[in-house]
């Protein structure tokens, strides 16, 4: 696992707000908070010229393309997609790949990759908005227009907006472990963790203080995942039907009570492996999975690793001693 040096890609006409994403996740200093330094490098094809964003903004950028050569991680930012992309830019991409880097895209960078030929024969996603014109201009590509962010073989793709978070912090839990990504996730006041496969398009995607709201149900239901919450539970406390409350839940969350369930018991589970030494079984009954081997199952399936893998890889130096 290596991520010391990232470098961004600048096409012309990029996006503010996903550029300074990418920025955010990897080119602030963090090591007073225990985070291992990062070289950031921003470069593009014409260095020192001014460079027009998409929001009527110019600015300009020091380093040119080598800048690139030698980065662990090479970003290709949101932009206008209707600026074509030089070779020279595509090039990059390619050499990056080729040499066994990782390439990541937020919301429409996915087009540059595209472009680039990375995007075939791989899976691949991008903002709601420009999904069916991706799978339109790439039909090699198998596009899924509903997640948050999509890896295949040391490609990331990552839908609009707050999705780049999700995909940027995710590929340091993989390369630098949950608790560096944690302490990012901290700094920046966002959640540590949501999974790649949540819907994108969430109905209601900040719940409100309205009276119907699920807020308090989900706080409840992260506070007794050890407790079985079978629907019709979960619908009484609600003062729902369990027709209402299922597509109530869907439209606060974006997936299934069930699911929403289980991508929290995960990511207890995953904070118990990480800082404790309670044993498998142990963690499985506080995480709610009742078993071991329940809870190595679906461990496997989400996470791809066992959870003994997976506390070796990520567990703190010194666990804490949990009681029971």
């Amino acid at each position: 696992m290596s991520l010391t040096r990232v470098a961004v890609v600048v096409p012309p006409r990029p996006a503010l707000f996903e550029l300074g994403v990418v920025h955010e996740v990897f080119g602030v200093d963090r090591t007073d908070d225990g985070v291992p330094p990062i070289e950031f490098r921003a470069c593009t094809e014409r260095p020192g010229e001014p460079l027009p964003t998409s929001h009527g903004i110019t600015m300009t950028f020091a380093e040119g393309l080598e800048a690139a050569a030698d980065a662990d991680l090479v970003v290709a930012p949101a932009y206008d997609t209707h600026e074509p992309p030089s070779e020279a830019v595509l090039d990059v991409f390619r050499a990056a790949h080729a040499r066994g880097a990782w390439v990541l895209s937020v919301c429409s960078g996915s087009f540059l990759l595209g472009y680039a030929g990375l995007l075939d024969g791989r899976r691949s996603t991008t903002h709601w908005r420009h999904t069916a014109e991706l799978a339109a201009r790439f039909p090699a590509t198998t596009v899924d227009p509903d997640v948050l962010f999509v890896e295949d073989d040391r490609v990331v793709t990552s839908a609009g907006t707050a999705a780049g978070i999700d995909a940027c912090l995710h590929h340091v839990r993989c390369e630098l472990g949950a608790a560096v990504a944690n302490r990012i996730a901290r700094r920046m006041v966002v959640p540590p963790q949501r999974e790649g496969g949540q819907r994108q398009f969430i109905d209601l995607p900040v719940p409100d203080c309205r009276a119907e709201s699920l807020a308090p149900l989900l706080t409840w239901m992260r506070e007794h995942l050890a407790e079985d919450q079978p629907v019709r539970l979960l619908a009484r406390r609600a003062a729902m039907s369990e027709r209402t409350f299922a597509r109530r839940f869907v439209a606060e969350t974006g997936t299934t009570p069930a699911r929403w369930l289980l991508a929290q018991r995960l990511h207890h589970a995953r904070s118990l492996l990480e800082a404790t030494d309670l044993s498998v079984e142990a963690v499985a009954t506080r995480a709610g999975f009742g078993s071991a081997a329940l809870l190595r199952h679906h461990f496997g399936a989400s996470v791809g690793v066992s959870p003994g893998e997976y506390r070796r890889t990520f567990a703190a130096p010194a666990p804490v001693r949990a009681a029971g």
